[in-house]
C-alpha cells in the first residue's frame, strides 16, 4: 500500500520526547516557548503562538482581532470545513468567495464586491501548500481597512514573492496534523509581528489568563488551547526537517509534472511565478467519470488517494444559507479534483507505479 501521507518521525523527534517525559514539565512549558521562538524566526515574524491545533489557531487568530457576532469574514468557498467553522466560533458570518480554477485559492478579482459595512477581514488559504496571491489581497484589506487572516494550515515552506507564508497580513495560522509538511501529531501556530496580537493569543489560548502578581488572574473568558511539551518537542525535530521534507515533495511532483503534461485528460497544478509551491497535496484535475475510473484502479493496486474537498463549503447544512449563485468555479473543481502521494517518503519505483495507474485510467 503506498498511503496518501506518510509522517516522518525519526529516532531525534523519539528522544526529544523522552526527554520531556523525564522531566516532568508535560504540559506547555519552555519547549513549547522554543518551538514558538524557533518557528517565528523561520517565518521571519517576531511573534509565535502555539495552539492546540490549525482551527483553535484560526479561532483565536479571529478573536484576537475582535471579529465576533454581526461580523463578516470573506473566505474561500473551496476549503477544509475548519476554514469556515471558526469564523462561526466567533458569531461572526463567512462571506463565500469563488476561486480561481487555475490555482483553487480565493479569486482576487471577486473578493471587492463581496465587501459591505460589515466586513472586518479577508481570510485567504494556501491551498495545497500554493500560496494566495496575497499582493491584490493586501492592496484590497488596506483600501477598505480590513484585517488579512491567513490560513497557512497546508503551506509550511511555502514562498510569495521570495517571503515565507507566515509573514503576511496581520495573522496567520499554521496546522501540525500527521498528514501536513511537518507535524506534532496534533497543533498549531499563529505567527504575526503584532505584540497585541499575541499577547490576546496568549491569554485566550490559556483562560482568558493574564500575567500579574498572582498569576491566575482571568481578564477575560478564555480556552484551554495550549499546545503540550511533548508536541512542541516533536515540532522543534521536525521543523529541522522541513526544508528537507519540502525538497522531497517538490522533486516528486516535478516528476509528475513531466511524466503526466502529455496525459490527455489530466489537469496538473498550476503554479505561480512568484510562489514557491510546496505540494501538502498534489492534486490533478479529470473528469468525474474518469476520476471514478482512478478511484477504482488505485484502490486495485493499493494506491492512496484523497478527494480535497469532495464538496465546496457552503453545500453543508450549516453553510447552506451563506451560499450564492456566484460560486461555480469552486462547485466544478470539487467535482474533478484527486489527490495523490507526493510525501517525501516514496519511492522511485512508488513514483513511476502511479503514473502508470493514471495512464491506465485515463486511457
Amino acid at each position: 500500500m503506498i498511503p496518501i501521507a506518510k509522517p516522518l518521525v525519526g529516532d531525534e523527534e523519539k528522544r526529544a520526547v523522552a526527554d520531556v517525559l523525564s522531566s516532568g514539565m508535560l504540559a506547555s512549558g519552555p519547549k513549547v516557548k522554543e518551538f514558538e521562538e524557533r518557528f517565528a524566526k523561520y517565518v521571519g515574524v517576531k511573534y509565535a503562538v502555539a495552539t492546540s491545533s490549525g482551527t483553535t489557531a484560526l479561532h483565536l487568530a479571529l478573536l484576537s482581532l475582535g471579529i465576533g457576532k454581526g461580523d463578516e469574514v470573506i473566505v474561500p468557498s473551496f476549503s477544509f470545513i475548519a476554514t469556515a467553522n471558526a469564523i462561526l466560533f466567533c458569531g461572526a458570518k463567512p462571506v463565500f468567495c469563488d476561486i480561481d480554477p487555475k490555482t483553487y485559492n480565493i479569486d482576487t478579482d471577486k473578493i471587492e464586491k463581496l465587501i459591505t459595512n460589515r466586513t472586518k477581514a479577508i481570510l485567504p488559504v494556501h491551498l495545497y501548500g500554493q500560496p494566495a496571491d496575497l499582493k491584490p489581497i493586501m492592496e484590497i484589506a488596506e483600501k477598505h481597512n480590513l484585517y488579512v487572516i491567513g490560513d497557512a494550515a497546508q503551506a509550511h515552506g511555502a514562498e510569495y514573492d521570495g517571503k515565507k507564508i507566515g509573514s503576511f497580513g496581520d495573522v496567520e495560522c499554521f496546522s501540525f496534523y500527521p498528514t501536513k509538511n511537518m507535524t506534532t501529531g496534533e497543533g498549531g501556530m499563529i505567527t504575526t509581528n503584532s505584540k497585541d496580537i499575541a499577547e490576546m493569543a496568549r491569554s485566550l489560548e490559556n483562560h482568558g489568563r493574564e500575567k500579574t502578581q498572582w498569576g491566575y488572574e482571568h481578564m477575560r473568558l478564555g480556552y484551554n488551547y495550549r499546545m503540550t511539551d511533548m508536541e512542541a518537542a516533536i515540532g522543534i525535530e521536525q521543523l529541522k526537517k522541513l526544508d528537507r521534507f519540502n525538497d522531497a515533495r517538490i522533486k516528486n511532483a516535478r516528476f509528475y509534472d513531466e511524466e503526466l503534461e502529455e496525459v490527455e485528460g489530466i489537469v496538473t497544478p498550476y503554479v505561480m511565478e512568484n510562489a514557491k509551491h510546496v505540494y501538502h497535496q498534489y492534486t490533478i484535475r479529470v473528469k468525474r467519470k474518469k476520476r471514478e475510473k482512478l478511484i477504482e484502479i488505485f484502490k486495485k493496486k493499493g494506491i492512496g488517494y484523497g478527494i480535497y474537498y469532495p464538496k465546496p463549503l457552503h453545500f453543508y447544512p450549516h453553510l447552506r444559507k451563506f451560499a450564492h449563485e456566484d460560486l461555480k468555479n469552486s462547485e466544478n473543481v470539487a467535482d474533478e479534483v484527486i489527490s495523490i502521494p507526493v510525501h517525501p517518503g516514496l519511492k522511485e519505483e512508488d513514483l513511476v507505479l502511479i503514473v502508470d495507474a493514471i495512464r491506465e485510467g485515463v486511457r
